[in-house]
Formats: structure tokens, C-alpha cells, sequence
């Protein structure tokens, strides 16, 4: 599979044209992303500068996984301009799940852009501030990492903890790179974005003081972080920070959210509380500008209070108090520690594009060099979804269960259509010959001088008709028995063993109308049963999967469900046809069964009309 994805590769950069903006031809593919900032999407009025946006691909939206190199390193983000290359990093790539998390720093976001045009009106694009979209560039085998993680982050950013370290104890991903003081019971865990900690009570990460870190409302500070708990906290702190009388607090008691100040003088500040569901994350921000310390809870701003103008500094602790007391039971993911107060604005872009919806962010559709521009169509909207589960089936190596039983079902579905096409071929010239016979024994009837037997020499005309059958066997029967009595006549025993004879041939037309039949009852109750069995052992393989990855979002979940479920799509796929082509089929040999057996009394009363004693 890899080998023809490289072929396809190979093919289309070397047989299409080059389009004239493609910002390297060395890379074959590219993908627009367009944000949108309007209510509709993002919902900002202003412009933001050096924002990190995370890119969440996924089977939903990206089905290139295979082509990547290893760890992703041919993917490059260009701006709008298709010129001006853009800062990014990977948190996590996970090429079994086929998931990836990426930060790409953009220079400017403009506020109240609905998504940029899907296709430029002409070769020259927009200036890259000119237009909320990027490109996503992949597919060149040649090309290295060049993945800048403090350069994601403008100046505004002091501290960025993606808890992407297995070790459980943070690295600061911004361009300070401050160290941790202590960190005591936290636990990697798969999160929101890629990896994050969980904090079982007993947990808390100290962070030094450092002046990056400083509290100075002159220039601004700010902290936001992902949350979600599951049960309701006894007075826990998310955020503590502490330097003389003056102490900021952020905790959780039930499930109301507090945000506390104690200013120098021991005065005590706290702008209105927030309630938070259980099961859900959150997105948690403190912000201080001058004298207004606020609390946003997601994308809506809590309220604020003012504060006294105070410089503080001082170590911090996450997950509960320095010394370890009102220890938090949470899970915690994309911890930040602004330098300058981050906006409304800015926190509210955050919150509506790393949540696992990622609203106002949307990835189009995959151009090559020989369609660039007018491939920018919408990958949600207008790509195949099967097409998409198609490719996590054939596409994936560890899909061999799932491709296993679905070329297994493709095989009982072909088998089965053959049986259907050829019997109901063999049942239309059974019907077809058999309405021919009739007219033609109706005739030997009514004519005068033509005997019961004169139908024998037609044989031929009559070959596929088993009413003909029937007729042929009784004749034998009826001239051997008038040759050896010497036209005497036929009595009643003789008579029995015409029927006899008769019976027998029609058993054997019955079989022959009926032959492989069975193979139809086959496809009907085996092929659901196949398809489950593949769905069963996909969704077995999938759980595993994800067991040893550690990632349990629902875009890790499911491409491997939906690859499962398309094993019993399959097993359906045989048996829905095959219980309609066998009901109809079922139909017509009945039919023929009941005029064969009509046929045959009707035949032998002739007989016994004609030649009875």
C-alpha cells in the first residue's frame, strides 16, 4: 500500500503541471486551512499577532498519514501569501491512530474574517496579513524536520506546558525554557491535546520564581489552563501563588470555580465565581491588566474585580498548595503563564479552537501541483466520508482483520450475484420454452388427426422447457406399455407407473431449479455473521490500540470503529441483496414447480382419456 501511494505520488508530480504559485515544488500535496473569526466561527473583534494555532488532523480531515516521513518531518506551514514560511511544532503525531497535534505561530489573525476564499482569483494571492488562511505543505520523502518549538511562541508567552513529557515532570516549551522546581505525583495521561497530567490528590507541581514570570499589572500577566474533573473537589487549588501577604488562588470547591487575591495590605479580592460541569473540560484563564483582575471560564469572561496596582512575585504551585496540602483530583492539559495580559479576545480564540470541536478552523480539501487552487474545497463538506473509512481500512496496515473479511464478503457477493444473474437466466428460458410447449400441446389437442405424440419430433424447439421433460418421459412410458399390450389399452397400475415415471422427472427438475440456491442461503444468514465477526475483532484491535498509544479521544476512537463497523456494512452488503435475489427467485421456481405439477395430471388424464381401458 505504501509503495502505490508512492507511486500516485511519483505520478502526479511528474505528470501534471506546475501550478504557478506553489510555494516549494518539492512538495507534491498541500492543504488550505481558513479560520474563521466571525460569530460563526471564533467570534473575535480584533486582530491578534504571534497566536499559536493548533492544527488537529485526524482520517476526518487528513488522509495522508502513510505519506508523511517519519515523525512528520516534510510538514511545512506557509501563510496566505504561498511565500512567507511559518514557526510550528509537533506535540504529538501518532501514525497507528493516524492523529497529529500541531502549533504553527501566526503572524497575525484578523478579527471579524469570515474564512478566506477557497480558491484565489487569480495566480497572485493575498499579503499574508491580508488573510486569515495557511497552507499545510506534505508529501516531499527528501525533506527534514524543521520543527522550531520556541519559536512557536511570540514574547507574550513565559511559560507553555503542553505535559507532553512522559517523565510526568513538565518542559516549558516556550522560548525561556524555565526549569521546574519539584513535581510530586503527577501522572501522564492521554488528554485534550495529544498527552496531558492528571493530579490524583495527592500531586503538585512547584514552578520558581523567575522575572519572566513576574506579576506586574503596569505591562500585564495572565495564566490559563485546560481542565476537566470528573467529581466534584474539597476546596482544591489549580493555581497557587504566594510572596508575603499578597497570595492568588484559583481552586475549585464542588464545582464552583474562585478566583482569590490577598493584595500587600491582606485585603482579599475575588471577582464572581463560575460553576463548571463534571465530565467536561474547561478552559480556565486569569488575566491582570493595571487594577482588573478577571476570571474566563471557556469562551465567556466570568466577571472582574479591582485590585491594588501591585508588583508580586513569588514561587507558584499547580494542582494544589506548595506544601502539598488541598491537592487537586483533575486532569490538566496546555498550562500557560503570560508575560503581558493576554486579551479577551485571545483567551477566547484558545477556547474555541483547541476544544475538541476546533470551531472556526477549517481544513479543506488536498491539492497537487496539478490542481492547486482549484482543489480548495471544503474536506468536511464535499469529500467522501466512505472515502475516508475506505482509506482507514486499505490504507492501514493494521486493518488486515477488517480487509480480510471484507474481501471475504466481496468474494460471497460476487458468488452470489453470479448464482442470482445465471439462475434467473435459466428461469426465463425455463418460462419462456415452457409457454412455447403449451401453445404447441393446446394445439396437438385440438387438432384432428395429429396424435398425443406427435410433439416428440420437436424436440429441439422444446429442449429447455421441463413441462417438455415431463411430456417426453410420459410418452416412453405410455408407447412402451401400448407396444407390449398390443393396443389393448392402459389400466389403472400402468397408469401409477406413468405417474411414477413422471414424478421422478419432476423431482429432478426441482433440483435443477433449485441448484445452488443454497449458495444464495449462505450469503443471506453467513455474511452478517462474517461482518460481525470482523467489527468484533476490529474493535478488539482498535481498544488495544488504543491502550498502547494512550490516546483515548474520540478522533483516536473513531477511524478504528468506523473501519470496524465497515466489516458488518459488508457482511450486510452480501446478505441484503441475496435475501431479495432468493425471496424473487424462491418465487418464480414455485411458479414453475406448481405448472409442472399441474402439467403433469392434466397430461396423464389425456392419457387415460385417450388410452384408458
Amino acid at each position: 500500500m505504501r509503495f502505490l501511494r508512492a507511486l500516485a505520488l511519483l505520478g502526479l508530480t511528474t505528470l501534471t503541471a506546475q501550478a504557478h504559485a506553489w510555494w516549494n515544488p518539492d512538495w507534491a500535496y498541500r492543504k488550505a486551512i481558513t479560520i474563521d473569526t466571525t460569530p460563526a466561527g471564533a467570534a473575535i473583534q480584533g486582530d491578534l499577532a504571534d497566536v499559536p494555532v493548533l492544527v488537529r488532523l485526524h482520517t476526518g480531515n487528513f488522509s495522508h498519514f502513510l505519506d508523511l516521513t517519519d515523525g512528520g518531518g516534510d510538514i511545512r506551514f506557509v501563510a496566505g501569501d504561498d511565500q512567507t514560511l511559518l514557526q510550528h511544532h509537533i506535540e504529538k503525531i501518532d501514525f497507528v491512530n493516524e492523529l497529529a497535534f500541531i502549533w504553527v505561530k501566526l503572524p497575525l489573525v484578523k478579527g471579524a474574517q469570515g474564512p478566506a476564499p477557497l480558491a484565489p482569483a487569480s495566480d497572485t494571492e493575498v499579503p499574508a496579513n491580508g488573510s486569515n488562511k495557511i497552507y499545510l505543505y506534505f508529501g516531499n520523502p527528501a525533506a527534514a524536520g524543521s520543527t522550531n518549538t520556541a519559536g512557536t511562541y511570540g514574547p507574550g508567552s513565559a511559560l507553555v506546558y503542553h505535559f507532553d513529557d512522559a517523565s510526568g515532570a513538565p518542559l516549558d516549551r516556550s522560548a525561556n525554557a524555565l526549569p521546574v522546581l519539584s513535581a510530586r505525583g503527577l501522572v501522564s495521561s492521554p488528554s485534550l491535546i495529544g498527552d496531558g497530567v492528571r493530579f490524583a490528590g495527592n500531586g503538585v507541581l512547584n514552578i520558581a520564581d523567575a522575572p519572566q514570570l513576574a506579576m506586574d499589572p503596569a505591562q500585564g500577566w495572565g495564566f490559563s489552563v485546560w481542565l476537566k474533573m470528573d467529581a466534584p473537589q474539597a476546596d482544591a487549588y489549580i493555581f497557587d501563588r504566594t510572596s508575603g501577604k499578597q497570595r492568588l488562588t484559583l481552586a475549585i470547591d464542588g464545582t464552583t470555580l474562585t478566583l482569590a487575591y490577598t493584595d500587600a495590605a491582606g485585603t482579599r479580592h475575588s471577582p464572581p465565581e463560575a460553576q463548571l460541569m463534571l465530565g467536561a473540560w474547561h478552559h480556565l484563564a486569569v488575566s491582570l491588566q493595571n487594577s482588573a483582575l478577571a476570571l474566563s471560564v471557556d469562551d465567556t469572561e466570568a466577571g472582574s474585580v479591582t485590585v491594588p496596582a501591585e508588583l508580586m512575585n513569588g514561587e507558584m504551585s499547580v494542582g494544589a498548595a506548595a506544601d502539598g496540602a488541598h491537592g487537586l483530583q483533575a486532569e490538566l492539559d496546555e498550562l500557560r503563564i503570560y508575560a503581558v495580559a493576554p486579551t479577551a479576545d485571545l483567551l477566547r480564540f484558545g477556547a474555541v479552537t483547541e476544544g475538541l470541536d476546533g470551531l472556526g478552523i477549517t481544513y479543506l480539501a488536498d491539492e497537487n501541483t496539478g490542481t492547486e487552487g482549484g482543489g480548495e474545497t471544503s474536506a468536511e463538506g464535499h469529500s467522501s466520508y466512505f472515502g475516508i473509512i475506505l482509506n482507514q481500512v486499505f490504507g492501514n496496515e493494521q486493518a488486515i482483520i477488517e480487509q480480510s473479511v471484507i474481501l471475504i464478503c466481496a468474494l460471497m457477493a460476487l458468488i452470489a450475484f453470479t448464482v442470482m444473474i445465471l439462475k434467473q437466466t435459466y428461469l426465463m428460458a425455463c418460462r419462456k420454452a415452457s409457454t412455447v410447449f403449451l401453445q404447441a400441446y393446446e394445439d396437438v389437442g385440438l387438432s384432428a388427426g395429429r396424435a398425443l405424440g406427435a410433439l416428440l419430433t420437436e424436440e429441439t424447439a422444446y429442449a429447455k422447457s421441463p413441462l417438455f421433460r415431463i411430456y417426453r418421459q410420459g410418452m416412453k412410458e405410455l408407447q412402451r406399455r401400448l407396444d407390449r399390450d398390443a393396443g389393448q389399452g392402459i389400466n389403472e397400475r400402468s397408469l401409477m407407473a406413468i405417474r411414477a415415471a413422471m414424478d421422478a422427472v419432476m423431482v429432478r427438475e426441482g433440483q435443477k431449479l433449485n441448484a445452488q440456491m443454497v449458495l444464495l442461503t449462505i450469503a443471506i444468514s453467513g455474511g452478517p455473521f462474517i461482518g460481525l465477526l470482523g467489527t468484533v475483532v476490529g474493535v478488539m484491535v482498535t481498544f488495544a490500540a488504543i491502550a498502547a498509544s494512550g490516546d483515548v479521544n474520540i478522533n483516536a476512537i473513531a477511524p478504528g470503529m468506523a473501519a470496524a463497523l465497515l466489516a458488518t456494512t459488508a457482511g450486510l452488503g452480501v446478505a441484503i441483496p441475496a435475501l431479495f435475489g432468493y425471496n424473487y427467485l424462491g418465487s418464480k421456481v414455485k411458479e414453475i414447480s406448481a405448472d409442472m405439477h399441474v402439467y403433469a395430471d392434466e397430461f396423464l388424464s389425456r392419457i387415460n382419456e385417450l388410452h384408458g381401458v
